[in-house]
């Protein structure tokens, strides 16, 4: 009966220690993303474009979650990165401004969420998005 038990135990052990062997989406890795973001200023008929400064990006770990998991401001250049990230699935987004014009009365969102989806392949993958363009009004 006490051996039963200590290889009941050994094993729960095992078990549990492989648990937090396995890597998800999210912090804990050697990778990172970054990017660029850059800001179309619109005044009148004039559209001025420039780094966005100390802009808000959000980044959620994986597919499934809708609730964004970390944030980082871009750069007096407009660059941000998010590293220390594991392989997998990442959705990245900053809000843009919606044109006035486009505004309907049942939908009188003044911003919008662009969401960029990413997958990191390597343990140390550096990834480099696409530039993102944001609107402001």
């Amino acid at each position: 009966m006490v051996h039963k038990i200590k290889l009941f135990l050994f094993l729960s052990l095992v078990i549990f220690s492989f648990s937090f062997c396995s890597k998800v989406e999210g912090p804990g890795g050697g990778a990172t993303i970054r990017g660029l973001v850059i800001e179309r200023d619109h005044v009148g008929v004039n559209v001025f474009e420039y780094p966005a400064v100390d802009q808000d990006l959000y980044i959620i770990y994986g597919n499934e979650n809708s609730f964004y998991d970390d944030d980082v401001k871009t750069s007096y250049d407009g660059s941000f990165e998010f590293r220390y990230l594991q392989k997998g699935d990442y959705q990245v987004f900053v809000y843009s401004d919606v044109n006035p014009a486009d505004q309907t009365p049942q939908d009188p969102s003044s911003t919008e969420a662009l969401l960029t989806s990413v997958t990191i392949n390597e343990k140390d993958d550096v990834l480099n998005m696409a530039t993102i363009y944001i609107e402001k009004y």
